[in-house]
């Protein structure tokens, strides 16, 4: 009935329908199966895609020819370039999408490949022959036969869901929970943990009062994510911010007893940084009010995520409490806020490619890994799909370094430091934040894509040469035009900064604090002549690479002295227990984990700088 499929991939989330686009796009014969084909690339929490770190995860998606950035652009309902007032290092793009269309855009999209064929069923094993990975069987008995699979499996291990005292099987509101899988890897010698996220209340926008709310509009000139030419936004709809109040808090309380974050039927780690309301208002219970996002779910419905409060409580509490935040008085809900718990295996059991080290050509992305996020999956999708492509080829793996994207660094996190809570991507993870900008992942990545053969990198290859040819023109004109005191003083007084005696070129003018191109062109008519012709991200991009030259460069500096480490190779047979130099920890740490190199083993929590010299002078450096 079926064929032998180059990649089966397992769930048709955020990382399931990027990594069979991206092996699909290298060639491969890709089998997607899910458990309901009307659910593909469902926004199962928040309709948003980007964020702080988040949204340099999308542009590197779209750098290396994934999808998601392009499906963003033409779903969005609005666009915000977040952390602006900081550093270029720190800003980050942020969509709202209409969440039917978003679904429906990336269905659409994967339809359109030749290389993409579709199966509805439960996969409730895998096919192992001599610790190799041959393919999948389904609930209904099927077999279907593949040289590499990716388990892409959400929050859909073994999920129960959490509504105050009651617990449904699940791995989403209105969707079965996966049985199977988890039991079989344990048995071969997996370790897995349980982990647990939630999700808000729906609600009725009909029944909200906005005039009493903050309105957050989007940027007056959005941008984009895609380095395609995917259609600008022309129209926005806004979100809205209101706060809970002392009384809220103490409505939710009134259900602690039926929590079951707090009476223990839950026992997986939720997300840190993205806390239930219950769980906020008991460990910041010196604040007396926390903020709400209040975000429209598209273009066509009235139905509002109410982002910020998360939670488990049973509904008549959530129901409740709701109808004191101000705007709320009269707010329907459409469906209560819920826990979901599922299953999840420690990331430290991959390679860096991550195929697991137990099966060959088996390869773990998104949640499985213990990430929370939709771009956290995508990228780790994306990755799994070029990587199973490239070992059934037995070509190569690709291996983005820290150095090199956000995506480098959350998968040397998870593989080398693994994660007992659920993982989510910050800036502040990166070492090199100036080098890994949002503006700059295309010439970071996109050569990369090329080098591969990802369909179309050649067009986007031009594209990127244009794009670093438009920038160095426009320094080579700063660096060139000269300009005198009587031209500029003026607005160098306007801007607190200290007028000039001579002529001095624009370059200098740009280094100083307080001074942009924005506005320096609208003194320099010559500039803003030469400008015209320019792309707003080349410009950008250029006064960046000006303004922070010196750090960008210092930056490159720490990245060549860290590259010179990850080309020390580990032998794959050194038997770390002989080094009695190195610490108990180390050893023990070192002969689990198998770095490959000087760089990798640096980076394994435990292990110290003179482990690193230990090994330095083992290997003869």
């Amino acid at each position: 009935m079926f064929p032998e499929y180059d990649v089966i991939v397992v769930g048709a989330g955020h990382a399931g329908c990027e990594a069979a686009v991206a092996a699909a796009n290298l060639g491969s014969k890709v089998c997607l199966v899910t458990m309901n084909m009307q659910t593909i690339a469902q926004m199962s929490c928040n309709p948003a895609m980007g964020g702080v770190a988040k949204g340099q995860i999308v542009r590197e998606i779209d750098a290396l020819g994934g999808y998601s950035g392009i499906v963003t652009d033409h779903t969005m309902v609005q666009f915000r370039m977040l952390n602006r007032s900081k550093g270029p290092a720190m800003w980050s793009p942020r969509a709202q999408s209409d969440r039917m269309l978003f679904a429906r855009k990336w269905r659409n999209m994967l339809e359109a490949h030749p290389n993409v064929d579709f199966w509805q069923d439960m996969v409730k094993g895998l096919v192992i022959r001599g610790g190799i990975v041959r393919g999948v069987v389904t609930s209904m008995g099927l077999e279907i036969p593949a040289k590499a699979v990716v388990l892409t499996n959400g929050t859909f291990l073994n999920g129960i869901i959490h509504i105050g005292e009651k617990q449904l099987g699940g791995g989403r509101s209105g969707e079965s929970a996966a049985k199977g899988i988890t039991e079989q890897l344990v048995e071969l010698g997996f370790e897995a943990g349980r982990m647990k996220t939630g999700t808000p209340p729906r609600v009725d926008g009909r029944t909200l009062n906005y005039d009493v709310m903050e309105v957050q509009p989007g940027d007056e000139q959005p941008s984009k994510f895609s380095y395609t030419d995917t259609p600008p936004i022309t129209k926005q709809l806004p979100c809205h911010v209101t706060y809970t109040s002392p009384e809220v808090h103490e409505m939710l309380k009134t259900g602690f007893d039926r929590s079951p974050m707090f009476n223990g039927r839950i026992q997986g780690l939720g997300p840190r940084y993205c806390p239930s309301i219950e769980d906020k208002i008991n460990r910041f219970s010196d604040k007396d009010r926390h903020q709400l996002f209040v975000e429209p779910e598209g273009w066509d419905t009235c139905e509002i995520y109410v982002n910020g409060f998360s939670s488990s409580l049973p509904e008549d509490v959530q129901y409740k409490a709701l109808r004191l935040i101000p705007g709320f008085e009269n707010a329907k809900m459409f469906r209560p806020g819920y826990a979901i718990e599922y299953d999840y295996f420690p990331p430290t059991q991959l390679e860096l490619t991550l195929e697991t080290r137990l099966v060959k050509n088996l390869f773990f992305a998104g949640q499985i890994n213990g990430t929370t996020g939709y771009e956290e999956a995508a990228c780790q999708g994306m990755m799994a799909g070029f990587n199973a492509h490239l070992a059934i080829q037995e070509e190569e793996p690709l291996i983005i370094k820290r150095s090199e994207g956000y995506i480098g660094v959350l998968i040397d996190d998870l593989v080398n430091k693994g994660t007992q809570e659920p993982y989510r991507m910050f800036t502040s993870r990166a070492e090199y934040r100036i080098l890994l900008r949002q503006d700059n992942a295309d010439l970071r990545l996109t050569p990369l894509a090329h080098k591969l053969g990802v369909i179309g990198s050649e067009e986007r290859m031009e594209k990127v040469r244009s794009k670093e040819a438009a920038a160095q023109a426009i320094e080579r004109f700063l660096e060139e035009y000269s300009i005198a005191p009587e031209q500029i003083n003026q607005y160098l007084e306007s801007k607190e900064s200290s007028a000039t005696r001579q002529k001095v070129k624009l370059s200098t003018i740009l280094l100083r604090p307080n001074i942009g191109l924005d506005e320096l062109r609208n003194v320099v008519p010559d500039l803003d002549q030469f400008l015209q012709v320019h792309d707003q991200r080349n410009i950008e991009l250029a006064e960046i690479n000006m303004k922070y030259e010196g750090y960008i460069r210092k930056e490159q500096e720490l990245v060549d002295k860290m590259n010179r480490l990850e080309e020390v190779k580990l032998w794959e047979t050194l038997d770390y227990h002989t080094l009695p130099s190195l610490s108990i920890e180390a050893r023990e740490k070192l002969t689990r984990m198998r770095p490959r190199t000087i760089g990798q083993a640096s980076r394994i929590s435990g292990i110290t700088p003179s482990d690193i010299s230990v090994l330095l002078v083992h290997m003869g450096r």
